[in-house]
């Protein structure tokens, strides 16, 4: 029996139909390594690992990586665009209302996509987004005291 092994940053992205280049295996990486961090922070993590890149080729590979499913985008309303690497399972977040802390939360009640619309209008719902607002635990007892 041979063990399974998960594939490269550069599999995926070939998997995906991709180019593999430097940059795009560091951003990848980047994402997965990182929690739902913005643009500005994966283009820092990015130049750590492989030099300069401008900030407009890293919203260029962070498209290219969120529209072939390998990364995901997330718009807190209010907020910059933050990404993960979590893709596929319908999680949902929560975000703190006072600093911006964001933390994945599995998916709400039974089977993708969560939550039934009361009326779809016909549309095939695949997927639910949901992001519950409140205080970390961290704000909510600096706020109790």
């Amino acid at each position: 029996m041979t063990a399974s092994r998960n594939p490269t940053a550069a599999e995926e992205l070939r998997g995906a139909g991709l180019r593999v280049t430097a940059a795009r295996v560091a951003l990848l990486q980047a994402v997965r390594d990182g929690d739902h961090l913005g643009a500005e922070a994966i283009a820092s993590e990015v130049r750590g690992r492989v030099g300069h890149i401008s900030v407009q080729a890293v919203y260029e590979g962070l498209h290219a990586l969120t529209a072939a499913g390998l990364i995901r985008r997330l718009e807190p309303p209010g907020s910059p665009a933050l990404y993960e690497g979590r893709v596929g399972d319908n999680h949902h977040h929560l975000v703190c209302r006072s600093c911006g802390a964001v933390a994945d939360v599995d998916c709400a009640v039974g089977h993708a996509p969560c939550l039934t619309a009361s009326d779809d209008r016909g549309f095939a719902v695949d997927e639910a987004e949901v992001i519950y607002w409140g205080l970390c635990p961290a704000c909510s007892t600096a706020r109790s005291t």
